[in-house]
Parts: structure tokens; sequence; C-alpha cells
């Protein structure tokens, strides 16, 4: 993906009445808004060193060769809204029968057509893996081949990426958020994507369709 295809850091993802019904959606759209800005200022520091992002708008091979996609639970209620209440057309129906359909060791079952069908509700570990220097070559999951082309995130934007999704669990003291984030604790909570079953989705989304456009 290219820096151009990122939401621009200044300008974070609204979805104004959505977030008056949702109390989680806030937290979520203000941590992606603080990895957003985190990816974009770790993409000029490597360009500033003579390297040139490799990622661009319609490569989708850290979306097939990726065996773990790690996501958190508020992201998964995030992936969840987005699907069933945002996405429509063609999309929908296709990716309903991707989720019914998925088996473990598939590509990630959100690449549609080579895109990623939830791009703006996509997790964190997605949104931070960015390659240089060499577009992947088929098959390469580039963090293992080449790890010094690979994006690492700055610490301070993912621990206040983390920080801002930590009332989501129950965690209201500034304290204890700020303990958990340090100690990495809240990476025991990260599922792997591609071990979960999905067909609940598919099956929320059917019933979304059959309630809202009967």
């Amino acid at each position: 993906m290219s820096r151009a295809d990122y939401p621009t850091p200044s300008k974070r993802l609204s979805y104004p009445d959505d977030e008056k019904v949702h109390t989680w959606l806030p937290m979520l759209l203000e941590a992606y808004y603080i990895t957003d800005k985190g990816i974009a200022e770790g993409i000029r520091l490597m360009e500033k060193r003579g390297n040139r992002l490799a990622c661009a708008k319609g490569c989708s091979a850290c979306c097939i060769t990726h065996r773990s996609i790690p996501a958190y639970p508020i992201e998964l209620v995030g992936i969840t809204w987005y699907a069933t209440e945002k996405l429509m057309g063609p999309l929908r129906g296709e990716l309903k029968k991707r989720l019914r359909a998925h088996q473990k060791g598939d590509p990630c079952l959100f690449l549609i057509n080579g895109a990623c069908s939830i791009h703006r509700m996509r997790p964190m570990a997605c949104r931070q893996f960015n390659v240089f220097n060499k577009v992947c070559d088929a098959g390469e999951d580039a963090y293992y081949t080449r790890r010094e082309d690979v994006l690492t995130p700055i610490r301070k934007y993912t621990e206040q990426a983390f920080l801002a999704t930590m009332p989501f669990y129950g965690i209201q003291s500034k304290a204890e958020r700020k303990r958990i984030v340090k100690k990495g604790l809240m990476h025991t909570m990260a599922k792997d994507m591609h071990q979960l079953s999905w067909d609940a989705l598919a099956t929320k989304m059917t019933e979304y369709d059959l309630t809202h456009h009967a």
C-alpha cells in the first residue's frame, strides 16, 4: 500500500452516527488514526535513509503469503460491524461466500479480486506491514527473508494506539493501562484470523440483510 492510500495522518476516519451508537468505535478509530500517523512517520524515516516503499495499490502479496494475521478483540468487533453494516454491493455477496468456505491455510478471506474488502478497518498488523526497496516475490514473506526491508513500527505510536483501546477491555485505571501496554500483556488477547471460524459473521450479514432490505 502506498503512502497515498492511507488516510491523511491529520484526518481520522469518522462515522458520526455509528460512533454515537457503538461506544467502542471511537476508541478503535482513534487507535487506527494513531497507528496510521506512526506508519506515515516510519515511512518518512525509512525514505530519509534512502529506502523506497515497494508496497503499492494493487499488491496483495502479504494478504496471500501470511499464514498468521493477529487481530485484537476490539478489531474483530470492528471488522464484524464493518462487514455487516458498511460493506455493500457485489463485494458483500462474495465475502459471504468466502466466509463460509474459508479453510485454514487459505489466503486472507477478506482479499477479494486482489484488494482488501475491509481496507478501512483492517487490523493494526496489516496497517503496519510495509516493505521497502523490492516488491515481494511470489510466496515470499519479507519479514523472514529480508527483515531489514520491513518497516519496524515506531513504539510510541503503537503504545498510544493500544492505550486508546484499553477502556474496551474494562481497564479504567490509567496506571493499569500503561502497565499492560508497557509489558505487552495485550498481545495475549490477539487471535489469529486464519484460525477463527467465520460462519457466524456470514450468518450475521444475512440476518442484517433480511432485516434492513426486506
